[in-house]
């Protein structure tokens, strides 16, 4: 099976990290910039992720302000706070 692209690891990484709390609903994520330098990937990558992430209702972005974790997160496998 081919390794799974970055776009999606980053998704997945993002979307551990709300599940676990780390990331409260309401907070601000780290810019694009700050991604691309923690993670060693493309803006491109970021973008693809974040908007995985918004599709998905995670994250919400406001434009020229940033993307922000979902007040109202989806149900997700494992969830005990529903």
């Amino acid at each position: 099976m081919p390794a799974k692209a970055k776009w999606a690891q980053l998704a997945d990484y993002v979307r551990e990290r709300i599940e676990s709390g780390e990331l409260a609903p309401g907070e601000k994520l780290p810019s694009t910039a700050q991604l691309k330098e923690e993670h060693g990937v493309s803006q491109t990558v970021v973008r693809q992720a974040i908007l995985v992430l918004q599709m998905q209702g995670w994250v919400e972005g406001v434009h020229g302000v940033g993307v922000f974790v979902a007040e109202q997160l989806p149900d997700a496998p494992g969830r005990s706070d529903r």
